[in-house]
């Protein structure tokens, strides 16, 4: 879904709740002002994976082109990263600049990230050299990781899930609907310097969601947020972000709800038909994910979440390459395989790459991948859907009143055939009249059929700049969002 005017998210900017804090093994120099600085910072690490990023600052002549190296003492590797070109050779890994980001004045710094590999432990690094020459020498020991929140006590325990044949079942096999909201901020707040969440996500904010009787949240995120690239303020990046959501995520699955972690915004400049932005960064919904950092972020994430069962992974909000491309058939070969796609000028990570790249993790989460047009239309999701050794893919659909396919002659057409090969998950459903009749029939015919949806948003925008369930974080429905929630507390009952 796009988000409001920024006019409307400088209001809320007085909501933010910042939640958690950095693993941060910093290195640093002592005495006179050395050549150089570098900060080596591990953002997120997991059973034998971890994400870090450098932060160099050069105190010498300006550069018109830079390179880092330093030594792994513990066996570990780099396997990706980004904003700079990473190499390994034995136990010294070297990062270069990109074509973008060769000039480094003086007093300047630049910053990078990779993932890695590791086992047995994970030392910090304890030289650095930059062109050459020695920069900060002396570290401090890498601190025992923060442990992921358990969350406060809830009303249950969100279940396992994974596909067999068209449903979503538990570990008991019993077929179970994602039924519930989307929490939107986490895609916006940080990249426009707001903060990590668009109000509370504390214990009351979230019992408040459990009380409409929602067994599912879906939370946007950024990339870059994320990935803690430079662009964003540190406070709301790397491992700050990492750690509010996996709070979030804990505190979520306590009241027995299901997260979903869905990739809303990305990199890559996009000024095509249709564009939301000219901006390169992640600051608005792109036609398709970034080859550059999206395989990254999902590594990164499945990473992080491969051992929680519960939680869902929707790969990317919603895809529109069809608005870019001349044909159908390229758009939907340009969804699934990506590549140089026409009428996008970065190169673009397709849905086999984002399923690579949870899988290579390890992680065996459920998958949920939107279709084109905004995910409006999964006319030929089964013919081009990627390949997963898990099995466990779901077809995700958003509709809205103002879209192409919102009828049920359209829905009996295209979604039927989809629903009847693979599980259905309308990811976003609403309307932008601020009433609840047209997701009345949304839901009911996705009742009929035994299906899963979830309405956007709970968040307290005013209507006119979009569909908005509640007008507090107590949980007060507008005239829309009472339709969503008296039909939960029905259904749910």
């Amino acid at each position: 879904m796009r988000h409001p005017p920024r006019s409307v998210l400088l209001a809320v900017a007085g909501a933010v709740a910042l939640v958690g804090s950095a693993l941060v093994p910093v290195v640093s120099a002592s005495g006179a002002t050395p050549a150089c600085t570098v900060q080596y910072t591990v953002t997120g690490q997991w059973d034998t994976g971890f994400q870090a990023s450098v932060t160099i600052t050069n105190n010498m002549a300006a550069m018109s082109g830079w390179s880092l190296g330093f030594g792994f003492a513990n066996g570990q590797k780099v396997t990706q990263g980004w904003s700079a070109k990473w190499s390994q050779s034995g136990t010294t890994v070297t990062a270069a600049n990109e074509s973008w980001n060769g000039v480094l004045a003086t007093g300047a710094s630049v910053s990078a990230g990779f993932l890695g590999s590791w086992s047995g432990s994970n030392a910090v690094p304890t030289a650095f050299k930059l062109n050459g020459t020695t920069c900060n020498v002396d570290s401090e020991p890498t601190p025992t990781p923060t442990p992921t929140p358990t969350g406060p006590p809830g009303t249950g325990t969100a279940p396992a899930l994974h596909v067999l044949g068209t449903k979503l079942v538990d570990a008991g096999g019993t077929a179970h609907r994602l039924l519930g909201v989307n929490r939107s901020g986490g895609e916006f707040m940080c990249v426009q310097g707001y903060g990590i969440w668009d109000g509370p996500v504390d214990d009351a904010a979230i019992k408040a969601i459990a009380d409409w009787k929602a067994n599912a949240v879906r939370i946007p995120l950024n990339e870059e947020c994320w990935l803690g690239l430079s662009n964003v303020k540190s406070e709301y990046a790397g491992a700050n972000y990492i750690n509010a959501v996996k709070d979030l995520v804990a505190r979520v699955e306590s009241f027995g709800m299901t997260p979903i972690l869905d990739l809303h915004w990305s990199y890559g400049q996009y000024t095509g038909n249709s564009a939301g932005c000219s901006d390169v960064h992640a600051t608005c919904q792109k036609p398709m994910p970034d080859a550059q950092y999206s395989p990254s972020f999902w590594s990164s994430v499945a990473g992080t979440f491969k051992d929680d069962p519960a939680a869902v992974f929707d790969l990317f909000n919603e895809p529109y390459p069809d608005r870019a491309t001349s044909t159908a058939a390229q758009a939907w070969a340009c969804w699934r395989d990506g590549g140089t796609c026409p009428g996008i000028g970065y190169e673009v990570a397709g849905m086999q790459d984002l399923v690579d790249a949870v899988r290579s993790a390890g992680a065996q989460n459920v998958i949920m991948i939107g279709g084109l047009a905004y995910s409006n239309d999964l006319s030929q999701w089964p013919a081009y859907r990627p390949t997963d050794p898990a099995g466990n893919l779901v077809a995700a659909y958003h509709v809205y009143n103002f879209n192409t396919c919102a009828s049920e002659s359209c829905w009996n057409s295209t979604l039927a055939p989809v629903a009847a090969q693979v599980p259905l998950v309308a990811g976003e459903i609403g309307e932008n009249t601020c009433s609840h009749a047209f997701v009345d029939q949304v839901m009911k015919w996705f009742d009929d059929r035994g299906l899963s949806y979830l309405g956007w948003t709970w968040n307290t925008w005013d209507c006119s700049s979009g569909p908005s369930l509640i007008s507090d974080y107590s949980g007060t429905p507008t005239a829309y969002g009472t339709g969503l929630r008296d039909h939960l507390q029905a259904v749910n009952s």
